[in-house]
């Protein structure tokens, strides 16, 4: 026996249909497509979408509301939760996340809501005025990226 020789079990394999190559193929002239029509032409065949001549569902719907493309979605995280982080040390993105205040990366804003009573420094995307005036009283300070004016 050699590798060249070695062969499927009888009846195991079927021949694939060999599509628009005449009369011995025992798909006839039509290949298999029925007569005619636009699932027999060349690229043709019935969109995902279409509902058979019925008013389509995309234009069954009405159009509601509006859709700021431009909207920025930050993570939000309230001034109370810092209190977990010892003090004088360092929040931001990295430690929010290994203390699961945020799940997932983006911009996050800083919200008041708790007390604090600890002093740190968060780094923080943006941050809510009362937020920043509640982490100075406590003797911390806020840094943005880029403050607003």
């Amino acid at each position: 026996m050699r590798l060249g020789t070695i062969r499927p079990a009888a009846g195991a394999m079927k021949d694939s249909k060999r599509l628009g190559k005449g009369a011995g193929t025992g798909q006839g002239g039509t290949a298999g497509k029925g007569h005619k029509g636009k699932k027999a032409r060349s690229g043709g065949g019935i969109p995902v979408w279409f509902e058979g001549g019925q008013m389509p569902i995309q234009r069954r719907l009405p159009k509601r509301g509006f859709i700021n493309h431009s909207r920025v979605e930050y993570q939000v995280v309230q001034v109370g939760k810092l209190a977990l982080a010892a003090a004088g040390s360092t929040v931001d993105a990295a430690w929010l996340k290994a203390n699961r205040l945020v799940r997932r990366s983006g911009p996050i804003k800083l919200l008041a809501g708790g007390e604090l009573k600890v002093a740190v420094t968060v780094k923080v995307d943006a941050v809510s005025e009362a937020a920043r005036k509640a982490v100075e009283a406590a003797g911390g300070k806020v840094e943005t990226p880029n403050p607003k004016a």
